[in-house]
């Protein structure tokens, strides 16, 4: 234990962020240089707050089974050097989940239960930050090689932590992305503000120094690609990492206008531009009243990008009503609560609205949307239903989707190899990431639906131990969760 009166005599602090008239006006990370090097003044008091419990709960929240309580510990005794290396005992990216993990292993902490609980995230995001700047962070190449070779589809990070897993382990790992650049949601799906693709670029060359082949622009399953049948004749295996991304779309009156997107359609074009890379036809809230329907993650994601475009307004409406500040009485410790959250975009501008539904999207003269009714709602029978008298029309020139995402496309290469589905769409497994075509793999929310980053990290993990297995008869690999384990829910 560090500090063994920590987590009574010190307050929880965390960094604080860039003022916000400064940081709406660019597309940096939203913590002065980064949040890493921002936190560090006060992290080594941070983490003495954490108490070595006997039995650390903080393990139970995280899915990777990080060691919380080691690296707490090694940073409250200014050993860096041993913190890093206990932090990618079980992470392969920890600079991802300390940007972008909701950090469920906080609401699990067990000082957490009558106090503040311990800044896990932020000691995390230290850790490897303060790695990478002291070049600590270098490629660890296979000993020998096994001559087997496995084709990875998606390149977001369940697809990354198997390629790497599986090349550290000797096998030849070529990963296939359809977009332009690798990276999945990282990269065009996460604003900058969010986690600057410096930080992606930096992990993926050290994945090629350690043997991992890159190949973005490479749409596998369609006409001008390799078939699933061509993957099959090429490569010992294959690994399905091509994530939930079949929206979830909001069919009322008025869909059909124009001005009405998906958040996807949204968001990748507006991190191409931030980046320096043209875009025809943009979509942007530039000057317009925006309307964001979907309270989560990424909502805020299309908030924050339409501050910083300059929306004349942001309005975004979730159908739930409004969490209380405090852990509600039917989600008690260790699960992960649906409390009030405010994010760095939610700082920034915007209004939120609670327990309310679109019902029909209205036009102008030209097809274009203007406003939309909504009403607000109450849960009865079972479903929500809207309370008479409320209806009321809001002005909206630019309608974004943020409603998630309903399982993986179908089309295309999940038809070609003719893997099974489950009853939710997604690519059925069994407890090895097999799937029901002999040598093919799948991991991260093509197979558990839309998930946490945090997840689909251990998912390619827990994937590569299979895939591994296939090939050699056994793995040494880790497997830090099974494809039906579930977050710790009430």
């Amino acid at each position: 234990m560090a500090d063994p009166k920590g987590f009574m005599t010190t307050p929880r602090e965390v960094a604080e962020r860039r003022p916000v008239a400064e940081r709406v006006h660019d597309w940096n990370e939203v913590y002065p240089e980064s949040p890493g090097k921002a936190v560090l003044p006060i992290i080594g008091l941070q983490a003495g707050r954490c108490m070595d419990c006997g039995i650390p709960f903080c393990h139970q929240g995280c899915p990777l089974g990080n060691l919380i309580p080691e690296w707490n510990d090694l940073v409250w005794r200014d050993d860096w050097r041993g913190a890093t290396d206990r932090l990618h005992a079980t992470n392969n990216f920890p600079e991802f989940t300390g940007r972008l993990c909701p950090a469920p292993c906080e609401t699990a902490c067990v000082v957490g239960i009558n106090r503040d609980p311990v800044t896990i995230k932020n000691v995390e995001v230290a850790i490897i930050d303060r790695a990478w700047s002291d070049r600590r962070v270098t490629a660890v190449t296979p000993e020998w090689h096994t001559g087997k070779t496995i084709a990875v589809i998606g390149s977001g990070p369940a697809g990354l932590a198997a390629a790497q897993q599986l090349t550290r382990a000797g096998h030849t790992v070529v990963v296939y992305e359809r977009a332009d650049a690798i990276g999945g949601l990282l990269r065009y799906g996460i604003p900058e503000f969010k986690m600057q693709k410096e930080v992606l670029d930096r992990r993926l060359k050290q994945m090629r120094l350690e043997g991992t082949v890159f190949k973005p622009g490479r749409n596998i399953g369609s006409a001008d690609d390799h078939s699933g049948h061509d993957l099959l004749d090429r490569f010992d295996a294959v690994v399905l990492a091509i994530g939930s991304t079949v929206p979830r779309d909001l069919p009322v009156p008025g869909r059909e206008l124009d001005g009405i997107h998906q958040a996807m359609e949204f968001l990748p074009q507006a991190n191409r531009v931030a980046v320096g890379k043209a875009v025809e036809n943009q979509i942007t809230a530039t000057g317009k009243h925006v309307v964001i329907i979907g309270g989560g993650d990424t909502g805020a994601d299309c908030l924050g990008t339409s501050t910083r475009q300059g929306a004349a307004s942001v309005t975004q409406l979730e159908i739930l009503p409004i969490p209380p500040e405090q852990r509600p009485a039917n989600q008690p410790w260790p699960t992960y609560p649906m409390t009030f959250r405010v994010s760095s975009a939610h700082e920034e501008a915007g209004e939120r609205v609670y327990a309310v539904s679109t019902s029909e999207f209205v036009g102008d003269a030209d097809g274009k949307v203007k406003s939309l009714k909504l009403s607000e709602v109450a849960f009865s029978n079972g479903r929500f239903e809207p309370v008479p008298g409320t209806e009321r029309v809001i002005p909206a020139e630019l309608v974004l989707l943020a409603m998630g995402f309903v399982g993986p496309e179908k089309a295309g290469l999940v038809e070609q190899l003719g893997v099974d589905l489950d009853p939710r769409g997604n690519v059925a497994r069994d407890e090895n990431y097999a799937t029901s075509v002999p040598g093919v793999f799948a991991c991260g929310d093509a197979g558990r639906g839309q998930s946490l980053i945090v997840w689909a990290i251990a998912e390619g993990r827990s994937c590569a131990n299979g895939v591994d297995a296939y090939l050699q008869g056994r793995s040494r690999l880790p497997k830090p969760i099974l494809p039906t384990e579930r977050p710790m829910m009430a």
